[in-house]
């Protein structure tokens, strides 16, 4: 940027009138810049601000079979779908140095093999003349990962069974022990249920891939089946291990709470058979609450689907629960340390420097 000599005050009455004229016109200029900075300047300010203290929400495209990677298992779901025979599902009865001992340090992790590739003494023979030659003490020597696929099994059980023909137990069957079955009358196994869990659920995979990938691997199991295996496996299996993960975590002293908006499906209640269901993408919540962060060796974190933000959520999630709860300036948790004497409720400072930033926002724009 340029600048002008400064003029006195008798300078500046010495001067004609086109001479203050332009004197006047680059300053208008000049101030027009200056005013451009400015308000970059205070944008850049409010971006870092919004980025350390401020909301942070994601919102996927609408991705044809991924509307919701959240409860795609209960739209897909169907009570009433008989399971699948097995001939139904089994179709095919610029780079940065390492330093030295950084690879190994890397990979030490993983399951290892060591494979020599030996010289020949007939091929050095042959190459030097015999008797030309020496190895070297130290081997020329490399890392590689090598994959194997997921390899799929299908298992056929033979159930040995015997009868008593005589003596006390006479016409009374017994089986060998075999694997209690997940499902009644199911193929379903715990790898294969695991699989499906952890593609769905820990790779943010929905059920259409899962489907297309066993099939490339000859099963065949519909995205229908998969979504009534969670909800039954999760409710027969899971709902036990996480009530206890809550009982142990609410005997902690700190927990964390907080909750945030998502799209659904569809959300009508399972408990009420004349409930409407809303629209689809309609906003409902999810509320998460986790053990303070001075709890390193057992983290406790439970997911807790509702349809509604009121504070009847919170309050009967720590009805029994004496301790402090951090949470965000939300009233709703405010209100439940009012209604329940063992819950005392303390501000997240994150959020605490939020307001701060905020309110003096709001009081140099006024």
């Amino acid at each position: 940027m340029g600048s002008m000599k400064q003029r006195t005050e008798e300078e500046l009455n010495g001067l004609d009138p086109k001479q203050l004229v332009q004197i006047i016109l680059y300053m208008q200029e000049e101030n027009a810049k200056l005013n451009r900075n400015l308000e970059s300047l205070i944008e850049q300010i409010r971006i870092a601000n919004a980025r350390q203290f401020g909301r942070r929400t994601e919102k996927l495209s609408q991705i044809d079979g991924q509307m919701s990677l959240f409860d795609e298992a209960e739209a897909a779901s169907d009570p009433n779908a008989e399971e699948p025979a097995a001939e139904d599902i089994i179709i095919t009865v610029k780079k940065a140095k390492r330093t030295k001992g950084q690879r190994e340090e890397e990979l030490k992790g993983l399951p290892s093999k060591e494979i020599y590739h030996r010289l020949k003494d007939e091929d050095l023979d042959t190459f030097y003349g015999k008797g030309c030659w020496r190895r070297l003490k130290k081997d020329d020597d490399y890392y590689r990962v090598e994959v194997t696929p997921a390899v799929y099994t299908a298992e056929h059980h033979f159930v040995e069974v015997a009868v008593g023909t005589r003596g006390d137990h006479q016409d009374e069957f017994m089986r060998a022990d075999h694997p209690e079955p997940l499902l009644k009358r199911s193929l379903l196994t715990p790898s294969l249920i695991a699989a499906v869990m952890d593609g769905k659920y820990a790779n943010a995979m929905p059920l259409y891939r899962i489907e297309k990938e066993l099939e490339s691997n000859g099963i065949k199991v519909t995205r229908q089946n998969m979504a009534n295996w969670i909800i039954k496996c999760s409710d027969r299996y899971l709902k036990a291990l996480a009530e206890r993960l809550t009982a142990e975590m609410l005997k902690q002293p700190v927990n964390q709470s907080d909750e945030t908006p998502v799209q659904v499906i569809h959300d009508n209640d399972p408990d009420n058979p004349d409930d409407t269901r809303r629209a689809a993408g309609h906003k409902n919540w999810m509320w998460v609450h986790r053990t303070g962060e001075f709890v390193k060796d057992k983290p406790v974190i439970i997911y807790e689907y509702q349809r509604g933000r009121n504070h009847e959520n919170p309050l009967e999630f720590y009805r029994n629960y004496h301790g402090v709860l951090v949470t965000d300036g939300l009233e709703q948790y405010h209100k439940i340390a009012g209604i329940l004497p063992g819950v005392q409720n303390a501000n997240c400072w994150a959020h605490y420097l939020r307001s701060i930033v905020i309110q003096e926002d709001n009081r140099k724009a006024a």
